[in-house]
């Protein structure tokens, strides 16, 4: 398999083939999800997924659509684009769905299906609570 990380010299991952900045380019089609688990999948995949910035930035910056505060506070704070991607992503999820109505329909706190909610902040919640009485 040619995208395997495998020692035997007549294999190669296409990392080690490639310049790192063509591998960086390969890894910002994954989403967030995948690029976390090829992180995973070797050392080498790991050392240009963890180093490069640019990879978490750009997922970042669709976080910062609707976690601007977060995300700008943990930039300010010197948080790295990993980091701050991390620290707020699933918030960001979370909070996309209840903006776009997805939980608008909920009758009791037995409605609220698993993966809804996530600590949010006072400003955040009255920004939900805007969209909800503008729908």
């Amino acid at each position: 398999n040619s995208i395997t990380c495998n020692q035997d010299p007549l294999q190669h991952s296409f990392t080690e083939t490639l310049p790192t900045e063509m591998s960086v380019r390969i890894f910002s089609e994954l989403d967030v999800r995948s690029l976390c688990r090829a992180s995973l999948t070797c050392r080498h995949w790991n050392d240009i997924i963890e180093g490069s910035d640019q990879l978490w930035r750009s997922h970042c910056l669709t976080a910062l659509a609707v976690c601007r505060r977060e995300v700008n506070g943990d930039r300010r704070a010197g948080c790295s684009w990993k980091v701050t991607l991390v620290r707020n992503y699933r918030k960001g999820c979370v909070k996309r769905r209840w903006l776009k109505g997805r939980y608008s329909n909920i009758s009791s706190a037995d409605d609220i299906p698993p993966n809804s909610m996530c600590p949010l902040d006072v400003e955040t919640w009255g920004e939900i609570l805007e969209a909800e009485l503008d729908r």
